[in-house]
């Protein structure tokens, strides 16, 4: 796409102001109500989000939440073992490609998952040079383990919010699941 069509494509969209650090024009989050008549909504224009206060958030969140034992695995080994647990038996090559990881470190995590039992690689048939992993008993049992002990942390933290603070975190968890999904850009690409 040309950058005239791409600037254009934008332009057709009205996101909220993004405050980014050391970002004179926006500076810093509204604070404070929201307007209370729609009519002051449109004359304020769209909220501004406080990049780094939001990544702080969301970056303490996930902290909090893998604060459990980790079954031994690293943060990169858990991911892959629910990646396959969520989509099914995956081929290696797969696998490296849903982690974003380079397939001589995917070889070591494997390893590794094997090793501990999570895991088991298999034929793919067909295709005598590919290997398929699939999640064992013990993988699903220890990812259901992690799960609970992560759900019952979050409710607690959750039990500290008033009940205004839930109804807005009720009301962004439809945000945060697409920024969850979205492939974030690389720096100096926007």
């Amino acid at each position: 796409m040309s950058n005239t069509r791409a600037a254009a494509s934008a332009a057709s969209v009205t996101p909220p102001v993004v405050a980014e650090p050391g970002d004179a024009q926006t500076g810093a989050a509204q604070t404070g109500p929201a307007p209370a008549r729609p009519e002051q909504a449109e004359a304020a224009g769209p909220p501004t989000i406080d990049v780094t206060r939001l990544r702080v958030a969301i970056a303490r969140m996930s902290r909090s939440l893998r604060r459990h034992e980790l079954a031994g695995l690293t943060p990169t080994q858990l991911s892959a073992l629910s990646t396959v647990d969520k989509a099914g038996p995956l081929r290696l090559g797969d696998l490296a490609a849903a982690e974003k990881i380079a397939p001589s470190t995917l070889t070591r995590l494997v390893t590794v998952l094997e090793d501990r039992g999570y895991v088991r690689r298999g034929p793919v048939p067909g295709d005598a040079r590919a290997s398929m992993l699939a999640v064992t008993d013990e993988g699903h049992a220890i990812l259901e383990r992690m799960r609970q002990e992560s759900n019952i942390m979050l409710a607690g933290s959750l039990r500290t919010l008033s009940p205004d603070q839930l109804e807005a975190l009720t009301a962004a968890l439809p945000a945060l699941e697409k920024l969850a999904d979205v492939t974030p850009l690389h720096p100096g690409t926007r």
